[in-house]
């Protein structure tokens, strides 16, 4: 399947499914539950207790002014099937075409606009190999010391990775609390190894390869699950698990 095909097939909500079916994968999205669609494309897990009854006034809201497409301008929530499925490789040459960098756009503009420090192309809703990362000077200096050094953070350059490769290179783990913008309102404590290295091609169709340690080595290693259908809730440790307003609930 083209990268071209994969993206249209995003746009149009039909996202692959973990789930399979009789006839295998399915590749039908919540969205494609309608009566046009033929039943095997469904999934053997029902969805029709997810159909929200839209008022009439919605009803012609979406008939003037049509829901996005992806790459959204937002991102995808637990969920939605397109961050459980494994994304598909981008062709090398397509890379500095119009749709792929129409997807590198938005998703650093998604990752700036949430000051998050890292973003999948899944979580815009794109199931394609693509990630990026930064760790701005001014998020650092709001650090303290004594947090700097526990967590290993540094400040990190926008960087993009397509089609990536991760290379352990220290296989000891370190626990620390992780959030994801697809699990909105929640973290838990999640082991991540304290060194990798990752390969694959920047923005431009180019070779790179970069050396990660400390907390950019964790940022690199839960975008990377993303590419695979991972979230960091299949990692933690549930106990820590939590959510980060708890304390507003209380008071």
């Amino acid at each position: 399947m083209t990268t071209k095909t994969l993206l249209l097939l995003s746009r149009l909500g039909l996202r692959l499914c973990t789930s399979k079916g009789a006839h295998g994968p399915c590749r039908a999205g919540p969205s494609s539950c309608l009566s046009h669609v033929s039943p095997h494309l469904l999934c053997s897990s029902s969805y029709s207790s997810s159909i929200k009854v839209r008022s009439y006034l919605q009803y012609m809201k979406h008939k003037i002014i049509p829901p996005p497409s992806p790459p959204y301008k937002h991102v995808c929530q637990v969920g939605d099937p397109v961050l459980r499925s494994r994304a598909a490789a981008v062709d090398p040459a397509a890379i500095r075409g119009a749709e792929i960098q129409k997807t590198i756009n938005t998703l650093v503009k998604v990752m700036r606009k949430l000051d998050c420090v890292g973003l999948s192309a899944p979580q815009i809703g794109v199931p394609l190999r693509i990630l990026a990362l930064e760790y701005p000077e001014k998020m650092l200096e709001e650090s303290s010391p004594a947090s700097r050094e526990a967590r290993g953070l540094s400040a990190q350059p926008l960087r993009i990775f397509v089609n990536p490769h991760l290379r352990v290179l220290d296989g000891r783990t370190v626990l620390f609390q992780e959030a994801c913008e697809s699990i909105s309102g929640y973290s838990a404590t999640v082991p991540r190894y304290l060194s990798v290295e990752v390969s694959g091609l920047n923005e431009k169709g180019e070779d790179v390869t970069w050396q990660a340690s400390g907390w950019p080595a964790r940022i690199l290693q839960h975008e990377m699950d993303h590419l695979d259908g991972v979230l960091y809730v299949d990692r933690m440790d549930s106990r820590t698990f939590l959510n980060i307003n708890w304390q507003a609930f209380n008071e």
